[in-house]
């Protein structure tokens, strides 16, 4: 009777552990969601990373990772905390970051959205060859984040969400530096800003006002090309659908240079000065303006390039023109900024779904 109840006991207990382990099988199934980025029709289709598909489950991962104080070496500090979203993702209006110790970063935070376009390096000064690899060095920067991907990789495996979090995303519940960048890489390529005033123009679903079509004009318009018509000479570096050539530029900031920008990645002296031409797009919201934020106002921005450009040896030929004066007047300045300011993409600047996701 004894030997029959044991019996049946390891009976129970056998089917017990194979129904909770079929179980668990059932619920670690690796099954990502394909996600498919939605673009406004303003914006040419993106060649996004073959080896990186966007799915749910790794956008998600992205998001928290994104918005989590645990990537900063006192966790009080997220890759959010430079780039809000009201400001175009940038940082709250401020010519330079503070990191965790409350110093100052060396240049102004820039604005992330359509990454999918920058084909040409990332940072004012390209020392990243791709978002992956750009969005591990804040971390690592003793101004800014000030920890090692080592004790993130720690962190990110004492909790008890990530572990299932990265499997969720790439089939795994290890977690390592490479996945962190890809699963942020994810995140940003979501980033989307094409839905302006701007763009509904071209749509022909919005009307510009007088100013902002004497804007337009001046900003698609040659300095000076025969008496009397001025231009703004704007477009040979803010041009195509995200306002950016994507090019490393000397725009006669400085005539002596402090930061060497792209010279300092590339040694090269005619590299010295350079630095990637943003995109103009929210361009009302993201200021501070130039790479270390010393323009506060598109006001004084366009003083600059209307009289204030300054001669080196690496002066881009597109600012000979500059150099030499625009010429504008005050109300063709406002003219052009009204003109920008239709850029802002109020969409972009609100949307929920770039948001801290809470669930």
């Amino acid at each position: 009777m004894k030997i029959r109840i044991i019996f049946l006991v390891l009976m129970v207990l056998s089917y017990c552990i194979i129904v909770s382990c079929s179980e668990e099988t059932k619920s670690q199934e690796y099954n990502p969601t394909p996600y498919e980025l939605v673009l406004p029709a303003s914006l040419p289709k993106p060649k996004l990373p073959e080896d990186n598909p966007l799915t749910v489950e790794g956008i998600k991962l992205g998001n928290k990772l994104f918005f989590d104080d645990l990537l900063s070496g006192d966790n009080t500090m997220s890759c959010s905390g430079c780039h809000n979203q009201k400001h175009a993702f940038t940082d709250n209006e401020l010519a330079l970051s503070l990191g965790i110790h409350k110093e100052e970063g060396k240049r102004n935070s820039m604005p992330i959205f359509n990454m999918f376009y920058h084909n040409n390096g990332f940072f004012w000064d390209g020392r990243a060859a791709s978002l992956r690899e750009q969005s591990l060095m804040p971390i690592q920067d003793p101004l800014e984040m000030d920890e090692t991907l080592e004790n993130v990789v720690k962190k990110l495996k004492a909790t008890k969400e990530y572990p299932q979090l990265f499997f969720n995303a790439f089939g795994t519940t290890e977690i390592n530096p490479l996945r962190i960048s890809l699963a942020l890489e994810q995140y940003m390529f979501t980033l989307v800003s094409g839905n302006s005033k701007y763009d509904r123009y071209q749509a022909g679903t919005d009307q510009f006002t007088e100013s902002e079509k004497r804007g337009f004009d001046l900003f698609f318009a040659e300095r000076d090309p025969i008496p009397f018509i001025k231009g703004g000479d704007c477009f040979h570096c803010h041009s195509g659908p995200n306002f950016t050539n994507n090019e490393y530029m000397n725009n006669g900031l400085d005539e002596f240079f402090v930061d060497l920008g792209l010279g300092a990645v590339t040694k090269k002296a005619s590299d010295n000065g350079k630095f990637k031409v943003p995109s103009l797009r929210n361009v009302q919201v993201s200021g501070p303006y130039m790479h270390d934020g010393r323009f506060k106002t598109l006001e004084e921005v366009l003083d600059h390039y209307n009289s204030g450009v300054v001669d080196s040896p690496t002066l881009d030929a597109n600012m000979h023109g500059a150099l030499l004066g625009l010429k504008l007047n005050e109300q063709e300045k406002t003219d052009i900024i009204n003109f920008l300011k239709t850029l802002t993409d109020e969409e972009y600047l609100t949307n929920l779904e770039y948001k801290k996701n809470t669930d």
